[in-house]
């Protein structure tokens, strides 16, 4: 079955781990000094949280998958869907070993489509994200876009 995945970058782990827990009436599944998760089933979610390197909001969006069959079925999903896809292949990121694929949607949104196949003692490079977002900003930037990702830090007289 899968999982809708939602990872917020925030600027204070402490008191975003309190919020997010009364909100949730959980606490969470995994907790590090950069890094939190909430693995709900109602709703039915992957809920990260993190104080790696971005402004605090929304970071990406993505479906978890249980088993090697149903990524094969979202990987397809991400083809019929069109854009760059970055496929990562095997790797570390959020202290869990994955495979997984980007791609960015028409907004600029970053989307991850992964399988978890255990744990890790590091956080990881996340590396394919950020060849997905490099990869959206430089077509932005050819098509003259000032805002269409997120990621993409506003330029001077930008419209947003």
């Amino acid at each position: 079955m899968k999982r809708m995945h939602v990872h917020v970058s925030i600027a204070d782990l402490s008191r975003s781990v309190d919020f997010y827990s009364a909100l949730f009436a959980a606490r969470p599944s995994v907790v590090k000094p950069d890094y939190a998760k909430w693995m709900l089933e109602d709703p039915r979610v992957s809920f990260a949280i993190s104080t790696r390197g971005r402004q605090p909001g929304l970071d990406h969006l993505g479906i978890q998958v249980e088993n090697t069959d149903e990524l094969h079925e979202v990987y397809a999903r991400l083809h019929r869907a069109g854009g760059e896809i970055t496929d990562q292949g095997q790797t570390t990121c959020c202290y869990a070993r994955s495979e997984k694929s980007w791609i960015d949607d028409p907004a600029g949104i970053a989307w991850e489509t992964f399988h978890t196949t255990g744990e890790s003692t590091d956080y990881g490079d996340g590396t394919g994200e950020n060849r997905a977002r490099v990869a959206q900003e430089k077509q932005d930037e050819k098509q003259g876009a000032c805002c269409a990702a997120r990621s993409a830090a506003p330029r001077s007289g930008a419209c947003c």
